[in-house]
């Protein structure tokens, strides 16, 4: 009998198809594929992926503005793969940032994909946490086209400003220069507080600090007026009344004493810009870094074990919102931690901000529980620093307000009266977690009234007054935000342009007008009156809100805006003169042909070049003497050069014979103690005096 052979199935798998999640940048495409497991694919786009051309305007004027978009050089192996894994997944999500511009980045991937921007496949999540994330993916949207809009109006209106003005600034001044709306305020603000400063005309006032003594206590206070009523003291004559009027023998009496109890509230958690200040005032970061360590805390940290999660909220936001979760979470933590007198039963709420758009909530920690110290181990020093920061004004900001004891005591002799001021910290209260709210305390004695304490000594002082201070960073976007020019996304570049266009320089961490900048200001207020009108600009930003709230259309917004500045850059045509930056002698000779060196101005300031030129090449730096002898040949001077970054550092003339360097200024002493040079360092308000070896240190006011 013949064998039949049985037929065995082969058993296939088909491989199942996976679906595709496009996100912006690689580390945050890690952090979300390890929360969503096999079935995910995650990708990243690094940014945008289509743009308006670079080399030309890209709008069609004649045609309801419409934008020419083109794929991004360079993206083209991204779009290639990006299309490639798109055809073989099973579904396609869009996870840009959530803001206007991750929407309009979704939008262009969705048409460069052959995606329906109609299609719930729009995913957003305000922190990047495992429950965040999967909870966005079981709530898919379609894109939101008034967002795009929003988007595309802004983009589209800085094309026509900066295409349409650049040009004329190359033609009437020199290459290379640039206009925009926020920038050109920005450089605004900065020249008229230069004017400011130059015309400020300082005025005398004088003070008197006083000693007094209650038994064997002493405290001090000051000069107030006349029979407690304030009295200015305006020149030399005016203390000399003063001083004839008091009998330094005499006691003085305590005609009046105040004591209240004063309550401290911690701010509220950071938006953007109140976190790029504090950034800038505490940690000493510029804003761009600020913005730069903040996405990486966002994107995701390796928490060993744990694997990548993202430690904060996203850090594009105008809003101080808190989410009900992450109250009480936080509310527990400090139940826990530090006790339940310290957790405000009803943390403070802030008021949104005019403009403010309330998208996101406020920048806070992913989760209270995971303080700074227990991730210190994987988070650079930058990162632990600003994570350190954000957490505490968080945590600060769900606390009771810190309780001090406050003491007014007014001291009278023949009618001059003098004020003393105390206060005791009662409560530490949300001061026990943000160290950054200083506090010292100014402890009075027991002082009654009717009773009399002794005059121990009394010094009169002359001041005048001060002009107003250089914008720094901080205060720079404190202003830009107080008058509702730009969004949380734009100043940290708006910053960095103006500075690369060399229209300011930075000195002591405050912004310095040049002269490129203030010719480039000047002919902007002659021709751009609108565009430098703060009121006219903020207004734009409003109506961009309102693009977004599906309340105007963009197209009309623009032509508002265009038809009159289109005829503004016409009429500048004729009316801009051409300006010539004129070459400086510079009293020397070139040290290759003899021919003399003039002075000219760069992209990065003025420099030495040969008058010969193009004949000619030859540039040197312009070299300031500080009048100090190098402190290790003893030959040389020290000077003051620049390095890559545009930091000032100090070093030796006769460099490369002689390699001394110092970031710090020398100041042509030696240490008394060790004998190595000393160096300046500048305080907020005092100078010190260091040695370059050892810890010796001279305070001066």
């Amino acid at each position: 009998m013949p064998t039949v052979q049985k037929k065995t199935k082969s058993k296939t798998t088909k491989k199942r198809k996976k679906k595709l999640v496009i996100v912006e940048s690689p580390s945050k495409a890690k952090t979300i594929e390890k929360y969503l497991g096999s079935t995910y694919k995650v990708m990243a786009s690094l940014g945008h992926i289509r743009d308006l051309p670079k080399s030309t305007m890209g709008i069609d004027m004649e045609n309801n503005y419409e934008p020419h978009y083109i794929s991004i050089r360079g993206k083209g192996d991204i779009i290639k793969q990006l299309r490639k894994e798109a055809k073989k997944a099973s579904k396609v999500y869009l996870a840009a940032d959530p803001d206007r511009e991750g929407e309009a980045i979704a939008w262009h991937l969705s048409y460069l994909l052959g995606l329906n921007p109609e299609d719930n496949n729009r995913v957003v999540f305000n922190e990047i946490t495992k429950d965040a994330v999967k909870n966005a993916f079981k709530h898919p949207r379609s894109i939101n086209m008034d967002l795009v809009d929003a988007q595309q109006a802004r983009r589209v209106l800085d094309r026509l400003v900066g295409y349409s003005i650049s040009p004329l600034l190359w033609s009437k001044i020199k290459k290379g220069l640039s206009a925009g709306r926020v920038q050109s305020i920005a450089l605004n603000l900065i020249i008229k507080r230069e004017q400011e400063i130059r015309n400020f005309k300082p005025e005398e006032y004088w003070t008197i600090d006083a000693k007094f003594k209650s038994g064997q206590q002493q405290f001090a206070a000051s000069y107030l007026g006349i029979d407690s009523k304030k009295k200015p003291l305006k020149n030399n004559d005016d203390v000399q009344n003063i001083l004839q009027r008091i009998d330094s023998k005499k006691p003085f009496v305590i005609k009046k004493v105040d004591k209240k109890e004063r309550q401290r509230f911690p701010a509220l958690p950071f938006t953007t810009s109140t976190m790029q200040q504090a950034a800038n005032n505490i940690l000493k970061f510029r804003t761009q870094k600020t913005m730069m360590v903040a996405q990486q805390l966002y994107e995701g940290i390796n928490l060993g074990k744990g694997g990548s999660v993202g430690l904060i909220t996203y850090m594009r936001t105008d809003s101080t919102r808190v989410s009900n979760i992450a109250v009480h979470e936080t509310s527990k933590f400090i139940h826990e931690k530090y006790g339940s007198e310290y957790a405000a039963v009803k943390p403070r709420k802030g008021k949104l901000a005019e403009g403010a758009q309330d998208a996101h909530e406020a920048i806070r920690p992913s989760s209270t529980m995971r303080t700074p110290e227990s991730i210190k181990e994987y988070l650079n020093k930058d990162q632990f620093k600003l994570y350190s920061l954000i957490w505490s004004r968080f945590v600060a900001s769900q606390m009771t307000p810190a309780v001090f004891d406050t003491m007014t005591v007014d001291l009278e002799q023949n009618q001059v009266t003098y004020r003393a001021r105390g206060s005791k910290m009662k409560f530490l209260g949300f001061m026990l977690v943000y160290k950054e709210a200083k506090h010292k305390d100014n402890t009075l004695p027991d002082l009654q009234v009717n009773k009399t304490v002794k005059l121990v000594s009394n010094q009169p002082d002359q001041h005048f007054t001060l002009p107003p201070a250089r914008y720094t960073e901080a205060a720079l976007i404190k202003t830009l935000e107080e008058n509702g020019v730009g969004r949380p996304s734009t100043y940290a570049p708006t910053l960095g342009t103006i500075q690369k266009r060399y229209y300011v320089k930075m000195a002591a961490r405050k912004f310095e007008p040049t002269e490129l900048g203030e010719i480039v200001n000047s002919m902007m207020e002659k021709c751009f009156p609108d565009i430098l009108n703060v009121d006219f600009t903020a207004n734009l930003e409003d109506q961009l809100d309102e693009i977004e709230e599906g309340k105007q259309k963009w197209i009309e917004v623009i032509d508002q805006f265009y038809q009159p500045f289109a005829k503004e850059v016409t009429s500048a045509e004729d009316k801009m003169a051409k300006v010539k930056i004129k070459d400086e002698p510079a009293g020397i000779n070139c040290d290759i042909c003899g021919a003399p060196l003039v002075i000219k101005l760069g992209r990065f300031g003025k420099f030495y070049a040969c008058s010969r030129f193009p004949d000619c090449h030859n540039t040197k730096p312009i070299i300031k003497k500080i009048g100090v002898t190098c402190p290790k040949c003893h030959k040389g001077e020290v000077v003051e050069r620049k390095s890559k970054k545009n930091r000032v550092f100090y070093g030796c003339s006769r460099y490369p014979d002689c390699d001394f360097v110092s970031w710090d200024k020398p100041v042509g002493r030696t240490c008394p103690k060790c004998q190595h040079y000393l160096v300046e360092k500048k305080g907020k308000n005092s100078k010190k005096i260091k040695c370059s070896n050892c810890d010796y240190v001279e305070v001066q006011d």
